[in-house]
């Protein structure tokens, strides 16, 4: 006989044609519902191998639970702006009582699949998450939401669902890099970016498109590129540099891509920032042991990451409504260093 696959909330709720609220509070045994529609939902539920998340319910209704434990998932663990964010997960969360479960994607999305499978299996109460480069489909996720685990992204949000989020203020902190390189004279502007089918890239690069045309500069498409890591800079970089009329400055969507960048223009002979100059974001660590220092925008990854725990744990102790969606913004600035004028 052929294993039944568990059901959500939602696919009781669309096969009876009620609400996923009144589903909720049908199996909580709520007496805002009929005694029988309570009962043909349970019933449903019982003959479709229902598996509510029970950690994630008893801890909505008790503070004092034993085992109050968030599934984080990381793209990748090796990045300062990532490690500053469970960072900050994990300051707000032990303060508050509860400890953290790491597992990194990757940047792989059948890793992110199997992680938020074995999250839900170990009955985790939310999931803290920023996506894959390469996910596209959203349905691992919508089954935490459907099963009532809540759910945060951070910095790389899902724009496929209307979820809870916290990410920096991308659009601005790339118009005003963008713009201090137009003030400070720059005319030829390159931007490097993560794929687009990221929101933070899109933002970034609207951010840096809107600050050209504000200061009067072309849009020049060549200088527009899908490049986010030092050892792609390298090699894309010099390629730039032969065509007539190169750029004179550079937007990078990270502090190693724009330290990939520095490296292969010195290396070029160009002085920086005389002839070239460069900005970064991120403001990590690798940002001041560059000659020169990077000139970048500021995240503020350990606030990222104590906002998403914020919301999280909310959610959890029935703060914040599990149907009310959160989004928080957390605003940039930009540290001016040594290279740009």
């Amino acid at each position: 006989m052929q294993e039944r696959v568990p059901i959500t909330m939602k696919d009781i709720a669309q096969a009876l044609g009620v609400s996923v609220a009144t589903v909720s509070r049908a199996l909580k045994d709520s007496p805002r519902i009929s005694a029988e529609r309570r009962e043909a939902i349970k019933a449903y539920a019982r003959e479709h191998n229902f598996s509510p998340n029970l950690l994630a319910e008893s801890l909505r209704h008790s503070r004092v639970h034993p085992q109050r434990v968030i599934g984080v998932i990381m793209p990748q663990l090796n990045h300062f702006y990532f490690s500053s964010i469970l960072s900050g997960i994990e300051e707000e969360a032990s303060s508050r009582g509860y400890q953290i479960m790491v597992a990194q994607s990757d940047e792989r999305y059948d890793r992110e699949v199997r992680i938020c499978q074995s999250f839900y299996e170990n009955k985790v109460c939310g999931v803290i998450v920023s996506q894959a480069k390469d996910t596209v489909r959203y349905d691992h996720f919508q089954r935490l939401i459907d099963n009532g685990m809540p759910l945060v992204f951070f910095d790389r949000i899902c724009t496929g669902l209307n979820s809870n989020r916290v990410v920096v203020d991308d659009y601005m902190g790339a118009f005003n890099a963008v713009s201090h390189l137009a003030e400070s004279g720059c005319r030829r502007v390159a931007f490097y970016g993560s794929p687009m089918s990221l929101e933070i890239s899109k933002n970034r690069y609207n951010g840096y498109h809107d600050a050209l045309v504000r200061h009067g500069l072309p849009v020049d498409k060549r200088f527009v590129t899908v490049c986010d890591n030092r050892s792609d800079a390298e090699v894309i970089t010099p390629d730039l540099m032969r065509m007539d009329n190169p750029p004179d400055a550079f937007f990078a969507v990270n502090d190693d891509t724009a330290i990939g960048i520095l490296y292969t223009v010195k290396r070029l002979g160009f002085r920086v920032p005389q002839d070239i100059s460069i900005c970064g974001f991120t403001n990590g660590e690798r940002a001041i042991a560059c000659d020169p220092m990077l000139t970048t925008v500021e995240q503020r990854g350990k606030v990222v990451g104590e906002e998403a725990a914020n919301i999280l744990i909310n959610k959890v102790e029935g703060i914040i409504p599990l149907d009310k969606v959160e989004r928080r913004v957390v605003r940039t600035r930009l540290i001016v260093r040594g290279t740009t004028r």
